[in-house]
């Protein structure tokens, strides 16, 4: 029988040091096609990104949601959030996710392929699921972004409960929404690295 391995939980994990965040000096906002075009410049350099969407949140019953609003790619150094109301950056986003050949890795992302299809009319490919990752590994339970962050660098993933339920459809993002919305797919790169994948 194979031993599965302990998940941390949250007050194991709340007495972790910080996981080290990207700064806003390294969070790049992509809202015109031409900031667009650069940063696709950018991510065509790196092999493998983390990647991740933000929907603007439903609270009716009944209510679809039209997101993703936001999508975050990021590289060891860098993120990219892409505001996807500008159709060229709709464009440029559906070119990045449509290129095979370059992992796109981050947690939780079945619902984020199947709103993507749906709003940019693109089958993302190379995708890659951390949390199943894990599972292969001997972890019992979906991992999430704070769990893999506790495993893999004994240090503690900070989420704002505020900033990822606010709206992300919102024309001008405030900064702590770029630093979640970054730091997501940040996170997701460093444990892609950490895996050795």
């Amino acid at each position: 029988m194979s031993t599965q391995l302990p998940t941390p939980d949250k007050d194991a994990i709340a007495l972790l040091a910080p996981f080290e965040r990207l700064g806003l000096d390294r969070i790049t906002l992509v809202n015109t096609g031409q900031q667009a075009q650069t940063a696709w410049d950018a991510l065509m350099q790196a092999s493998a990104w983390g990647f991740d969407t933000e929907s603007k949140p439903t609270f009716r019953v009944g209510e679809q949601s039209d997101g993703p609003h936001i999508l975050q790619l990021s590289t060891s150094e860098r993120a990219w959030v892409f505001q996807l109301h500008d159709p060229e950056c709709r464009a440029v986003a559906a070119d990045l996710l449509a290129r095979g050949g370059i992992a796109k890795a981050g947690f939780g992302l079945g619902d984020d392929r199947k709103r993507i299809v749906h709003k940019l009319g693109i089958e993302p490919q190379g995708i890659l699921e951390l949390n199943t990752i894990f599972r292969e590994r001997g972890y019992r339970k979906d991992m999430g972004v704070k769990g893999a962050v506790a495993v893999l660098f004994n240090q503690r993933f900070i989420k704002s409960k505020k900033a990822a339920t606010s709206n992300w459809a919102n024309v001008q993002l405030s900064e702590a929404q770029l630093v979640y919305a970054a730091n997501d797919a940040y996170a997701a790169i460093r444990v892609w690295q950490a895996l050795g994948l």
